[in-house]
């Protein structure tokens, strides 16, 4: 027993999938840039750091 879904049940589940997959990528791409190093740690060199 098969049901044949209507084209405004079609086209919402569409929506729902892309914006499943939307957020997903969106989520790994949060993802992947966290776990990056922001910038180099400074080395220490044992000096004061010099400023204006």
């Amino acid at each position: 027993m098969t049901k044949k879904l209507s084209g405004k049940a079609t086209l919402g589940a569409a929506a729902i999938g892309s914006a499943a997959i939307a957020a997903a990528l969106l989520y790994a791409g949060k993802r992947k840039k966290k776990n990056e190093p922001q910038q180099p740690a400074a080395i220490p060199s044992g000096e004061p750091p010099e400023t204006d």
